[in-house]
């Protein structure tokens, strides 16, 4: 690279390895750096330095994958004229963490601010993949802002069973309702689990990890095609190169996360989430990402701009296919194709590819349409998230795109009360609790009871867990009822097709109504006025609260204490509170450490 193809503008690692006015201090930044063999002139060079935020490792088996495409990463940097660092971040791994990953997405983002600010970097690349990766590294790219570009891993390859297709997560629970009805062993359990894991790569369902990769997309932060991907694909190795390559191109434009990340890039997300059949924990994943950007989302904006949204997408869970054929049909590029065209997508965004998304997206119409269903022949109308308020809760979400016809039939469709449902509360607190009892004949569970699960919140688990698609008991199961309505503060699987309430907020831990339900009210749903509560006199709702909150487990490591003392709801993204009041914190260099 010739200097004249060098920034204009100095950059912020040459305060490290640059600085004349400190040449004791650039001289104790550069020299451990020598210990491996990187030499002072590249250092000193000028060169925009790219950080290469590795979400890889044997703890995180869904974004191990990125070991390897690193290397095609620091190859496209080299060839723009960069230098690339590779560095650790905390692993996130949704299937094993316990008690839930959830946990760890704000504490990867404290970490990764703390690099991203304290190191010479001039830019980062941004490996993604398993659910809570893609919004951690976001929101910590927005607080520092400096120039960033998302790089999925990519789903694995299709999954399939005894001939039929297996796809991560919901195979489970649909084996999982067969075992319970006495249709297959444990051993046909387990192995059609492993038989969905076919390759390195995340879900390949539309889970929260499809979901979240997509979104990074419609943000405008990833390369155009980059979520969808398989992650075996020589195309994934290529989108990894070319990331790099323009990793360094928007060091050179001082293109960052505040340039792309507006309330309109937000809405486009909110509605190709709706289109994708996304998951629920799209809502407090893009409610965090949004608020560290600041950009205001309100929970109303799920309703307003996602709920007439249809779906689009013929991919599990909402739908039939996996991860390989919604990429080969064209991916989230030819379903925002869909929404452009039929207006219900903002094309004048600005994008990490230096374009707006319009540019981005022309020629982008889907090739196979039993997968990518054009706009006006939907798979479903309005598949966005039903919002729901009521004396249970001031905020909760219900995912439209699974509730199926025989749900709609079952509890909907009462001739005179359409949209309408009223039924029994059978509560339970916590999911061992749940596991216990489901099957306890004293409890009376019918297909006329909604199930409520509670204390599975941001601060009754902690970290909010995805144990809200409760499976009915297995006498239920045995006379092919397959769901009821269920109702949670926690979360919900992205991979799960039970059609449930929750993200309820404030959850029963910070005092909502679900702590004042008791089993036998009955609770009101009306779907057509978002309403959700429980048929109990005022006075007697006064009574309960004289018994105090359900307990909840005590803290059991030191950071699970510091985040119940500071997280919020997750009608508010489930973010640590004041934390969003640093933004844009790169514009101020830190300082020196010796």
């Amino acid at each position: 690279m010739t200097d004249s193809h060098l920034p204009k503008r100095r950059l912020r690692s040459q305060d490290w390895f640059d600085n004349p006015d400190h040449i004791d201090m650039a001289a104790l930044y550069l020299e451990r750096f020598m210990n491996y063999g990187i030499t002072p002139e590249e250092l000193r060079s000028g060169k925009p330095i790219i950080g290469i935020a590795q979400s890889g490792s044997d703890l995180t088996p869904c974004n191990r994958v990125h070991v390897e495409l690193a290397k095609r990463v620091r190859d496209g940097i080299r060839d723009a004229g960069g230098i690339p660092i590779e560095f650790p971040t905390h692993p996130i791994f949704e299937n094993c963490k316990r008690p839930t990953a959830a946990l760890d997405r704000n504490l990867a983002y404290l970490g990764l601010v703390e690099i991203l600010y304290g190191y010479p970097l001039d830019g980062v690349v941004l490996t993604t993949g398993c659910d809570k990766t893609t919004p951690s590294a976001i929101m910590a790219a927005s607080t520092v802002d400096i120039p960033a570009i998302v790089l999925s891993g990519g789903p694995m390859l299709d999954g399939w069973h005894e001939g039929e297709l297996a796809g991560s997560g919901t195979v489970i629970w649909r084996m999982r309702r067969k075992y319970a009805a006495g249709e297959i062993d444990r051993e046909e359990f387990l192995q059609a689990a492993l038989d969905s894991a076919p390759s390195v790569g995340h879900c390949n369902t539309m889970g929260t990890a499809s979901t979240m990769n997509a979104l990074a997309e419609a943000l405008g932060l990833s390369l155009t095609g980059c979520g969808a991907i398989p992650a075996p694909y020589r195309e994934r190795g290529q989108m990894a190169y070319r990331t790099g390559r323009r990793a360094v191109e928007i060091v050179f434009e001082d293109l960052k996360p505040s340039d792309i990340l507006t309330r309109a890039a937000f809405l486009n997300a909110i509605r190709t989430n709706s289109a994708i059949g996304g998951s629920t924990n799209a809502q407090p994943h893009l409610a965090a990402m949004a608020k560290h950007a600041g950009v205001e989302i309100h929970p109303d904006d799920w309703q307003v701009h996602g709920f007439d949204i249809p779906l689009l997408a013929n991919v599990q869970p909402a739908g039939a296919y996996l991860g390989e054929r919604y990429h080969r049909a064209g991916g989230t590029p030819a379903i925002m194709w869909e929404l452009l065209q039929a207006g219900k997508l903002d094309g004048d965004c600005h994008t990490v590819t230096g374009r707006r998304m319009a540019e981005n997206l022309q020629g982008k119409e889907a090739s196979d349409r039993e997968v990518i269903r054009p706009f006006g022949e939907p798979l479903k109308e309005r598949a966005g998230f039903l919002v729901l308020k009521g004396n249970l809760f001031d905020f909760a979400i219900m995912k439209m795109s699974v509730v199926s016809e025989d749900f709609r039939r079952r509890y909907l469709q009462e001739p005179g009360r359409e949209g309408v449902f009223e039924g029994k509360a059978v509560v339970f607190d916590g999911s061992e609790d749940y596991h216990k009892r489901i099957n306890d004949p004293d409890l009376g569970i019918d297909e006329n009871t909604i199930l409520v699960i509670r204390g599975a919140g941001p601060l009754g688990w902690p970290g909010s867990a995805e144990v809200v698609n409760m499976q009915p008991p297995d006498h239920l199961l045995k006379r092919g009822i397959s769901s009821l309505p269920t109702i949670g503060d926690g979360r919900q699987s992205g991979t799960a097709d039970s059609p449930s309430i929750l993200n309820a907020s404030p959850e029963s831990a910070a005092g909502g109504g679900l702590a004042w339900l008791r089993s036998g009210d009955i609770i009101r749903i009306n779907f057509n006025h978002g309403r959700c509560d429980m048929l109990v006199d005022e006075t007697e709702i006064e009574r309960r609260k004289g018994d105090g909150i359900p307990p909840v487990p005590p803290d059991a490591t030191p950071w699970q204490q510091i985040y119940r003392r500071s997280v919020t709801q997750l009608s508010d993204g489930a973010v640590l509170e004041g934390a969003a009041e640093f933004r844009r914190i790169a514009k101020n260099p830190p300082r020196h450490n010796h």
